[in-house]
């Protein structure tokens, strides 16, 4: 399968609008070297993450036995976490029609989680813009349905909403997060994220996207409240 649409044409989901479709492979750091792509995929992933959280919580909510209002949340979020999304990414192909720059290709951006998983949304929604959500049942599932049964991984352990569960059972506040340092090139750059309670530092993360930093700094604040 050459193409993205070999890709389409294999799973059966119909597609007209070409265009779309290629705009939801285009990395930013591809614009940046080929002036005649005016947009990257950004947008498109926008799209893509209100289609992945409409079915999945449509998904959640129609399981038999019922779920509650919070297992619902925290399944919902470990299935579409960053590294979740980029495992979905791998496990369909899409990644060898990714369109990176060179510096990004030659740094391993192909295989970088975050980059993964944001393509994985952007061609959600152009999908999902292109043939509606009969196409994207096709799509998740093959790779979401099965995961809702499948141990979870530390990796896709969602600590966001097991720190925040854990301080609401205590208190009505909210945790937020900050970004307190960047590192490294411009490619390939290094979040340090803490996470606040107040003006209490709890915990503090790294990871190479902001995603991934944050749920860091919660696993870091959560393993120290609990001990």
């Amino acid at each position: 399968m050459n193409t993205i649409f070999d890709w389409l044409e294999s799973k059966k989901i119909p597609y007209t609008d070409k265009e779309l479709i290629r705009q939801a492979l285009v990395h930013s750091s591809y614009v940046n070297e080929h002036k005649t792509f005016a947009h990257d995929n950004e947008r498109l992933e926008f799209m893509g993450d209100a289609v992945l959280q409409l079915w999945s919580t449509t998904k959640l909510f129609k399981l038999t036995p019922e779920l509650s209002e919070g297992q619902m949340t925290t399944l919902r979020a470990q299935l579409v976490c960053e590294e979740a999304l980029a495992e979905y990414n791998r496990k369909l192909g899409l990644g060898r029609y990714l369109l990176l720059g060179v510096g990004e290709e030659k740094t391993g951006g192909r295989e970088r989680d975050s980059i993964l998983a944001d393509m994985f949304e952007a061609v959600l929604g152009a999908i999902y813009l292109d043939s509606g959500m009969d196409s994207i049942n096709v799509i998740l599932e093959e790779v979401l349905t099965p995961a809702i049964t499948q141990p979870k991984s530390e990796k896709v352990i969602d600590y966001k909403t097991k720190l925040q569960e854990y301080i609401q059972s205590d208190s009505r506040k909210t945790v937020h997060y900050e970004t307190i340092h960047v590192s490294g090139p411009s490619n390939k750059p290094e979040f340090e994220v803490a996470v606040m309670l107040d003006d209490i530092t709890l915990g503090r993360g790294k990871g190479f996207s902001k995603k991934r930093a944050e749920q860091m700094a919660a696993k870091d604040a959560f393993e120290k409240m609990v001990k």
